[in-house]
């Protein structure tokens, strides 16, 4: 009767050792390494800019260090193509401008999808486009372009950072909107098209507000409008070119996180929080209005949503333009 005691107490034991045995392991809290960004622009860039500013307050936020990785050259494609083949485990994202994602596509063959093979992770900035001039030119507004261009089509020029950049789109889309015919000028980048415009050789170009603002307060140049839907908080009186007779007209210069395809989600959520945390606080707000940005911080649905826009958007200015894929 002694044994039989004993090994009944011991057999009640034993079921809530075997479940405690079998009880899942906590996952470990992410992240526990390194997360590397990946740019697809050398430094000095605006995605590398971006991705500066924001690194060391979600360092903070995630326990574990953000790596910048540029990986400039072919027009983003390079870095791009990189990011879309790395490991789908939460320590790698991708930091980009729309012309990879939304405007290359459109024009070059890849080996990567922009929708396929990635996961918007957030909307963390965008930047004001500003269309401008020579001062020596008659028109002084938006609806006086328009109306110069209708009467004289062909006469004005305008100057792009080659064929295919955001640059010549947003022009094209311009002139599709406006009804305008204005030739273009391509360069090998959006400074020597700017020198021109400054030398009054040629007549109009866009350009993000950093390179633009001191030759505008200094009258070398004048400003007819902003790209974007929303004016820019930097020049509160510069009216949109859409509220200024061309409706429905938009190009803005965002920059957006993203992982590739796979990633699971958590971790892309807890990035996500991390960077909108980091965005929406009182300590960058200088810094994105010195790069002529707004910032936003947005979702991941909402980044999404824009993309799809943008591609969109960018197909009807290629069609338009009557750009060829190579």
């Amino acid at each position: 009767m002694l044994i039989n005691r004993y090994t009944i107490a011991l057999l009640s034991w034993l079921p809530p050792l075997v479940a405690a045995q079998q009880q899942p392991t906590a996952a470990p809290p992410y992240p526990v390494k390194p997360v590397r960004l990946i740019i697809a622009v050398p430094a000095g860039g605006a995605p590398d800019l971006v991705a500066r500013m924001i690194a060391p307050g979600m360092s903070g936020l995630l326990g574990q260090p953000l790596v910048i990785d540029n990986r400039g050259g072919a027009g983003g494609l390079i870095g791009t193509e990189l990011a879309a083949k790395s490991p789908e485990d939460g320590y790698t994202f991708f930091v980009s401008n729309p012309s990879p994602l939304v405007i290359l596509p459109h024009l070059q063959k890849q080996s990567y999808h922009p929708f396929n093979d990635f996961t918007p992770a957030g909307l963390i900035s965008v930047g004001h486009s500003l269309l401008v001039t020579h001062p020596s030119r008659a028109y002084k507004s938006v609806g006086e372009l328009v109306a110069f261009a209708k009467a004289q089509p062909g006469k004005l020029d305008y100057a792009s950072a080659g064929n295919g950049s955001v640059i010549h789109l947003a022009m094209e889309l311009f002139k599709s909107l406006a009804g305008v015919n204005i030739t273009h000028v391509p360069y090998k980048g959006s400074p020597q098209g700017l020198t021109d415009v400054l030398g009054g050789h040629v007549a109009l170009t866009f350009s993000t507000i950093p390179p633009v603002l001191q030759h505008i307060k200094a009258e070398r140049l004048r400003l007819l409008g902003i790209a974007s839907a929303k004016r820019s908080p930097q020049l509160p009186n510069v009216p949109t070119i859409s509220e200024s007779g061309v409706p429905g007209y938009e190009i803005s210069t965002w920059v957006g996180l993203l992982a590739p395809a796979k990633t699971p989600q958590p971790m892309v959520a807890r990035m996500n929080q991390a960077m909108v945390s980091v965005v929406r606080g009182a300590d960058l707000k200088q810094q994105f209005e010195a790069q002529g940005a707004d910032p936003v911080g947005g979702s991941a649905d909402e980044f999404a949503a824009l993309l799809r826009t943008e591609f969109n958007k960018y197909a009807s200015a290629v069609k338009v333009a009557g750009l060829k894929a190579d």
